[in-house]
């Protein structure tokens, strides 16, 4: 949305109403953080594209590893657990993928002393013949091979852990007050509704750019803010803010509840053909008895409806309890989407696509905004917008302005602190210029 800043008057006119008075301090707001936080978010827009199409890169790089020759013969799942355990005799067996088709490996999954935090180490065995194709450290729910949890790790926190991931937050933080700002800033300037919708064909300069910025960021502005807050639930600070409202709404994921187990073992292919039979299909994950029963969830990611649950007796092989992704709360459900189509894995190659155009989108509108930066300035870094826009705002409208900041920047404290930061650099600013006078 629009970085480069209107032609605006140098001197501070009276105390105006309406948008009149707000356009000049949403100007300068936008102005500075597309400024300072525009490079956050072209990193995070090119590592995302990167990172959307992961799953094929997956396949072509491990396709010893998750692919075998299709056969009719099959050995029991409980079998090729016992050939994943003899290759990890310091695991423990955490969770079981049996192969979803007959051209697929199962995956059994080990946690293990010296993993990092959400990593684990799978091994992968030919459901034919019983073969370990081989073993790999794997991350996170969606069992990222190390291509694609290289690539998450980099447009996470560019591997620099904790630290690396304010980055992130930042650019999340602010990417919905940038396209908030601009879409206003954009619709403010009361033009014909073509001009406003698609970008000028005129000659080649700041105007042309300023079309092609403010149309673009207005077509993306829906996905824009979409990305802002599915990527606050995984920040760091505001991250735990977003989990603590969502635990007091009550609004947290269901889990499958489980009886207290009977005594024994039917063991892993007993569970998965009753889970089967009662009409649960693959892909799923059964994760060992703890406490209570085997859990078998569900992990397909690619259509929105395959989440469904059941636990199971581990001594008389029986359902205890289903869970159906039909009867999740709304809000569990709007998470659930919203996660898996900020990682591309919802609707397949249709996310991924749609994925790409707006990140590509997102890094065109941030390089024009500094190019017109650049043509507006006579200096080499570009004038700044007008100053003491604030004062032109009357106090009924100022004061809830201030207020919303100021509640946005404790429940996102990245938000808070940069926007401190800004107001900060704002002032040393202005007692430079005033000094140079």
């Amino acid at each position: 949305m629009a970085i480069g800043i209107d032609d605006a008057p140098r001197t501070e006119p009276a105390r105006a109403a309406g948008w009149a008075a707000v356009r000049p301090l949403v100007l300068r707001l936008h102005f500075y953080a597309g400024v300072f936080v525009g490079p956050f978010l072209l990193v995070a827009a090119l590592t995302g594209i990167a990172y959307a199409w992961t799953p094929q890169l997956e396949q072509a790089v491990y396709a010893h590893e998750l692919h075998v020759p299709a056969a009719a013969d099959a050995v029991p799942l409980d079998q090729q657990v016992l050939v994943a355990r003899s290759q990890v005799p310091d695991g423990k067996v955490i969770g079981v993928r049996p192969a979803p088709s007959a051209t697929d490996t199962t995956q059994v999954i080990f946690d293990r002393p010296g993993l990092a935090p959400s990593y684990r180490y799978t091994v992968f065995v030919n459901p034919h013949d019983g073969e370990v194709r081989g073993a790999l450290e794997t991350y996170g729910s969606g069992q990222a091979l190390p291509v694609r949890g290289w690539i998450d790790t980099l447009h996470r926190n560019l591997h620099l852990g904790d630290f690396g991931r304010l980055y992130s937050e930042l650019a999340a933080s602010w990417l919905w007050v940038i396209t908030l700002a601009g879409v206003a800033l954009w619709l403010g300037r009361r033009r014909r509704l073509r001009a406003v919708l698609l970008p000028s064909a005129g000659k080649p300069g700041r105007r042309r750019l300023r079309s092609w910025h403010g149309s673009t960021g207005l077509w993306i502005a829906a996905g824009l803010l979409f990305l802002s807050a599915t990527g606050l639930t995984w920040s760091l600070h505001a991250g735990a803010n977003i989990t603590g409202l969502r635990s007091s709404l009550d609004w947290t994921t269901p889990s499958v509840s489980s009886a207290s187990p009977s005594p024994g073992d039917v063991g892993w292919q007993a569970v998965r053909d009753a889970t089967a039979r009662a009409g649960l299909s693959d892909p799923v994950e059964i994760q060992p008895p703890s406490g209570g029963g085997y859990v078998v969830q569900q992990v397909g990611r690619s259509w929105p409806s395959k989440q469904d649950s059941m636990s199971v007796d581990p001594g008389t092989g029986k359902i205890t309890g289903t869970l159906k992704f039909a009867d999740y709360p709304l809000a569990a459900k709007l998470s659930r989407w919203g996660i898996d189509a900020h990682m591309g894995l919802l609707f397949g190659v249709a996310n991924q696509v749609a994925l790409t155009v707006l990140g590509a989108a997102l890094a065109c509108v941030v390089g024009w905004g500094y190019r017109m930066w650049w043509l507006r300035g006579r200096s080499r870094f570009g004038r700044l917008p007008v100053r003491g826009a604030w004062r032109r705002i009357p106090g009924r409208v100022l004061a809830p302005v201030l207020v919303g900041l100021a509640v946005a920047g404790w429940f996102l404290p990245v938000f808070g602190v940069s926007l401190l930061g800004f107001l900060a650099v704002d002032c040393l600013l202005g007692l430079r210029r005033e000094t140079a006078r």
